[in-house]
């Protein structure tokens, strides 16, 4: 039986930076699992749209989706936002929604990946205090899971790892920057727990004028690659033992 097709929905952005990090993201899913059909479509400001993308995959007789959010926390977008729009989707399409990518081990060793590639190596560790700088949320439980992130990262050998928020939430990334320079840290470096540039990753980086280190958003770094494909493999697999395969 044909695979589902993966759709992977992202958020948009006026930012043409924003686009262009998701499809090459997307293009190293394809790289990773040649055969598998993985389509692309933004909530807003690009093309195509979530529906045009799910319409024209009905047109065509597709019966069997995974609706991947290219998310790293699950707060309003993969809570409500995703799931009407894809209550709007033609009925003849089955439709499942996987999972939001985080939190994951992967997504820990493509943050580690682009602070090395920034200049740091793994005799820092020790002495460098690291900046988790993600977008921000007005959910409690995403805001939860980027401080339980900070800890486990911590405990894997950093001077120190504090947590801080683009929007909605506080600290600040310059807050954050300055308390592990008064901790004592030899050096601070910053890791945008973001998946593409834009606004709020622009707004990080100002932040980080203050960091020793500031390293690039996820993007298409391959661990991100692999933690798509097991979210869509988590949720094809209810779709597959409906369908009695």
């Amino acid at each position: 039986m044909r695979a589902p097709v993966l759709v992977v929905i992202a958020h948009g952005s006026r930012d043409p930076r924003h686009a262009q990090a998701v499809h090459s993201l997307v293009e190293r899913v394809r790289s990773l699992r040649p055969g598998l059909r993985v389509e692309t479509g933004f909530l807003d400001f690009n093309v195509p749209s979530v529906n045009g993308v799910l319409e024209s995959l009905a047109a065509e007789g597709v019966r069997n989706v995974v609706a991947l959010p290219l998310l790293l926390t699950r707060a309003f977008h993969a809570k409500a936002d995703i799931p009407a729009v894809l209550r709007e989707a033609p009925a003849r399409l089955r439709i499942r929604q996987a999972d939001v990518l985080g939190p994951s081990p992967l997504l820990l060793s493509a943050l580690e990946r682009r602070l090395y590639e920034a200049g740091l190596t793994p005799a820092d560790r020790s002495s460098t205090g690291v900046v988790l700088a993600s977008a921000g949320s007005s959910d409690p439980e995403a805001i939860a899971v980027i401080a339980d992130i900070a800890r486990e990262w911590w405990h894997t050998g950093w001077c120190a790892v504090r947590p801080a928020f683009a929007s909605a939430s506080l600290p600040r990334t310059e807050d954050a920057v300055a308390e592990l320079r008064a901790l004592g840290c030899e050096r601070v470096a910053v890791a945008p727990y973001v998946l593409a540039p834009g606004l709020l990753p622009d707004r990080i980086a100002r932040g980080a004028a203050g960091a020793d280190v500031l390293a690039e958003v996820l993007g298409a770094a391959p661990e991100v690659a692999r933690v798509l494909l097991e979210r869509y493999d988590q949720a094809r697999r209810p779709v597959l033992t409906a369908l009695g395969a």
